[in-house]
Formats: structure tokens, sequence, C-alpha cells
């Protein structure tokens, strides 16, 4: 019996266990739709715009650790849908897109909602496809998961035709597949890895560098037995975060412009440090050619343009963190019989005199709202609870990365490389189907919640219990920060004090909000949102014009940190 490509594509679909589609249907899609609805397997999730879809797909992804998958229409559908690519490709985040298009006769004749969204997209995910035969269907879909998800992950949009969705063929998926020229390097190369462990063991003041990359091989659990067994401090990438407990002895937390003085001075004096599944972005590195002076690098991670690419790296080692990790514990045994705790004293000693220098503070007597004092109490009242924090881009995205403490992998959903406002509501609603009946909660800045606060609608249409915190200052925060310290505080389009009552804008759609303004206000709004069983919109009205510290000057060393 023949299926058509529409079958084909949701018996596909079944075949990679996929529980959701998020999206909005248009015509380049009908078909697909029409499909859907005579299934029960898997769930579509009708979205507001397809920009939150994506991101819906990517906070899916970032939870569960399989790929997300949003369904978009041709033409603005699939433009709408860019951003959403852009944020997963930067993060290495493995979603699959499919978009409509126009018949194939049409393409390239400017067709009615026609758009070259392979070409749009080429630059920013890992592969894209345009099915042009109904027969190559099934084999497209099944390279998509596998490119998606292997090597370094990352999106993948297949644009699927109109007279493909509809034409007829036998259908077949494969169980594996094999791409040629396509074989990325899970194993590490051995005499690489004795290399890197010879100058662990020899180090004086060696340095854990913990990238996003860490928590996309699961390597969490590896990190934390090097670094235990070795008695080497620990600093994260904002992407990193989660990937090592923050609460621990040898963590020194997030590192770069907005980083901890610790991370940041210990990254100056280190003698060797160990990159694992981190790209040394310009946030980490800040001035590069005085990054980290005294150091031998040492670099793990499974994408080969990465290494060397922006930093110069001394032990390259290219391969899967975990595997990499897992083999290089088992060569460092050989060095049991040290006493790694006598050995790095000294360097421990000056760690924790960095920690005392300068903690991360802020001024407890303010009685108006400070943002940090909001998150530091959810995270009291939360911290026993598994949940997911999700952020939108800004002031605020530091603020968590800082006073929230993360002790899991794939707690913490940010977009770090593209720095996307608008990503953090919708991702929390892609998390919530994932994270199922465990909560979720969303940090979002006025400026940024206004980006994609229409998926309010969704919240009610499937009922999920996402709990959204609004730290509410008028103004694009970050924006107006650099403004303050750089730019002699002429405030030039940041202010932002027009905006809606966000309690009347969440009581339209049927959902509990609150609105508060003073200190005393917060612990009582934080536990009545939380012990609430359906979404909350808690609108923080704080300080306005509180900084971001420590913050790095653009160009300047890391170790150069303005600190109040």
């Amino acid at each position: 019996m023949k299926l058509t490509g529409s079958q084909i594509f949701i018996e596909s679909l079944k075949k990679e266990d996929v529980e959701y589609i998020f999206g909005i249907p248009g015509g380049a899609i009908i078909d697909l739709h029409d499909e859907l609805y005579k299934q029960n397997d898997i769930q579509f999730i009708l979205t507001r715009h397809e920009q939150a879809a994506v991101h819906m797909a990517d906070g899916y992804a970032r939870v569960t650790g399989k790929p997300g998958i949003a369904l978009l229409t041709s033409g603005p559908g699939a433009t709408n849908g860019i951003t959403g690519i852009a944020t997963a490709y930067m993060d290495s985040i493995p979603i699959i897109v499919f978009t409509g298009q126009v018949p194939t006769p049409l393409i390239g004749n400017d067709a009615f909602q026609e758009a070259d969204i392979v070409g749009m997209t080429r630059s920013c995910t890992k592969y894209n496809f345009l099915v042009k035969d109904v027969k190559d269907l099934a084999y497209t879909i099944k390279k998509a998961f596998y490119i998606a998800t292997t090597g370094r992950p990352g999106p993948v949009l297949i644009d699927f035709p109109k007279d493909i969705q509809v034409a007829k063929t036998d259908f077949s998926y494969p169980e594996t597949i094999h791409l040629r020229g396509y074989n990325p390097t899970y194993h590490g190369n051995l005499k690489q890895i004795k290399k890197v462990a010879k100058a662990i063991a020899s180090a004086k003041k060696p340095l854990l560098y913990v990238g996003g990359g860490t928590i996309l091989s699961g390597a969490h659990k590896e990190v934390q037995k090097l670094a235990k067994k070795l008695k080497i401090p620990v600093f994260t990438t904002l992407m990193g975060i989660g990937a090592y407990p923050e609460d621990d002895d040898l963590s020194l937390g997030m590192a770069g412009m907005h980083g901890t003085y610790r991370a940041n001075m210990a990254i100056q004096y280190c003698d060797l440090l160990i990159s694992i599944g981190a790209r040394f972005d310009d946030r980490i590195t800040g001035k590069v050619s005085e990054f980290a002076p005294n150091a031998k690098v040492a670099h793990i991670d499974i994408d080969p343009t990465s290494i060397s690419k922006n930093i110069h790296v001394d032990y390259p080692l290219v391969g899967d963190a975990k595997l990499v990790l897992k083999e290089m514990l088992s060569v460092l045994d050989e060095y049991n019989k040290i006493d790694w705790g006598e050995v790095r004293k000294p360097w421990l000693k000056q760690i924790d005199k960095w920690k005392n220098e300068h903690k991360l503070a802020y001024n407890t007597d303010e009685e108006k709202i400070l943002p940090q004092y909001v998150i530091e109490k959810l995270y009291e009242i939360t911290k026993d609870d598994d949940a997911v924090i999700t952020t939108e881009v800004g002031q605020h995205q530091m603020w968590v990365a800082q006073f929230y403490t993360f002790k899991k992998p794939n707690r913490f959903l940010t977009s770090g490389g593209l720095g996307t406002m608008g990503y953090g509501f919708p991702a929390g609603i892609g998390a919530q189907f994932a994270h199922k009946n465990k909560p979720v909660y969303v940090f979002a800045g006025d400026g940024s919640f206004q980006m994609n606060e229409q998926e309010l609608a969704t919240l009610v249409a499937y009922d999920k219990p996402v709990k959204v915190i609004i730290l509410n200052n008028g103004f694009l925060g970050m924006v107006r920060q650099w403004q303050d310290l750089f730019y002699g505080k002429r405030y030039a389009a940041t202010n932002i004090e027009v905006q809606p009552s966000f309690v009347k804008l969440a009581e339209s759609y049927g959902i509990k909000a609150k609105r508060i303004t003073k200190k005393s206000e917060v612990e009582d709004a934080l536990f009545e949102m939380k012990n609430y069983k359906g979404p909350y919109i808690l609108d923080a009205v704080i300080v306005r014009e509180e900084n971001v510290y420590p913050m790095v000057p653009a160009g300047a060393p890391i170790s150069n940190m303005l600190l109040t």
C-alpha cells in the first residue's frame, strides 16, 4: 500500500518517537495538518507565532536531549522561524524544522507565499534539504534526525513542497544510516589523552573550563569525578551552568563578562586551562591577547573547527566529552598514590582568598525590590523541586546566572550565543511539555517578555502551569547599563515606561497574575505563585537603574572588572 508524503511524514516521526510538534498551519502545509488531524500518536501544539514555535521545540530539546520538532508554513511562516533556528544553531541544540513550500513546478516563479528558505538558512542550520521527490522523503527525514543529533548537535531544516505532500510512494524507513563525508570523531586520540593527563598531573594551578558541550554530551558526572579526584577548581560558561554543582567547594561559578571575580582571576593565574565542550567566545575571553597568559591550554571538543579557532591550544583533543573524559580518568588512575589535596593546597588557598575578596552581593537594606533578592528567594523556595529555570535575554539573564544556584544539567535554559530576546517564555512552555508535572519558572525583563507575550494563549490552550516572573524596570536594561557606564547616561531609545499592565494582560487570558512593588511583598508572592496550580504571572517592579556586576568592559582583559 502506497502512502502520501504527508502520511510518510507522520509515520517517519512515529519511528523517531516524536511526542509533540510545535507550529502554525498554513496553505502550504494544509495536507500535513489534515493527516495530523486523523491520528492520535503525535500532538500538534498550536502556537501564536512561528518564532515562538521554534523556541518551544528548542526548550523541549534542551530538557530532554531529544530533537524538538517545529512545523511551519511557507513564506512568512518559514521566515518568522529563522530567529529560532539561528538561536538553536548558536547554542548547538538539536531541532528539526519542517517548512511548507509551494509546489515544485512553481519554485523560483515568485509564487504566493514562496520564499527561498533553504538559501536563507544555510548559514544557521547544520544542514538543510529541499525534498524534490516523494521517494526521497523518508530517507531525508532519517538523515535529518541523524545529522541533528550526532557530532556537534544543531538544527536541520526540511523544505517540503506541497505537491510532494500529496504524491504517493512505497514507505520504508531506514533503521540505520551512514553519510559519506560525515563521520564525527567520538573517541579521543589515546596519545593526546595521555599527554593531557600528564599535563594535569604536572600542573600546580589547573582549572576546568566547562561549556555547554559538556551538558550536550552528558559528561557532567565525568567532569565532577575529574574535579573531585584531582582537586581541580571548575568554572562554567553561561551555557555550561548546571554541569557542575554550584554549591560545591570547587565551583567558581560562571566566568566572563559578568562572571564571578574568583573565576576570572583564576583564569588569569592558572598554569593549565582544560576546556571541555566550550568555544572560547568573546564573552569569556575578553581581550584575547591577555587571556590566560600564564597557562597551557587543553581543549576537548567534538567539533574540530572550534579548536584553536579563537585561542591557541597546546593540547587539542577531538572527541565526545563524555567518552574522552572516561578514557582520561582511566589513564589518570596511575597517579592514584598522589595526595592531590596536598599538591593543590596553595592553589586552592588562593582560590578561597579570591572567593572572599569580592563575593556576589547587593544592597540588602534596600526597601524597594532588587532583582537579585527575588532570584535568591525563588531559589530558597524551589531548591528541592527539580525546577527548570528559563530566561529571556538581558540583565535579568545575568542575575539569574549569578544568584540562582544550579546543581543539575538541563535545568537552566537561556539563549547564549545569539542572545535572543523573546526566547525564554516560549522555551519555558516547551520545557513544560518535556518536564511534565515538574515546575518551570521563566525570568523575563519587561522588554523581552513583550517579544512573545502572545504565547500566553498557548499556556491557556494547553493548561500548562508555567510561572513567569517579570523583573520590570521600564528599561531595555542591559543596553541602558552600557549607556549608563560608557555613554554618559544618554538613554537613547531604551526607556520603555509605556507598556501594558501585565496583570490585566494575563487576566484577559484567564491567567492568575499579581504586581508587587515592595521588598516585603516578595516572599509571600513567590509562595503564592509556587503553590498556585495553573500558570501565573508575577510582575515585580524593581529598582530602575540597578546594574549587573561584575562587568568586564568590551575589549578589556577579564581581570579588569568593574565591581560596583
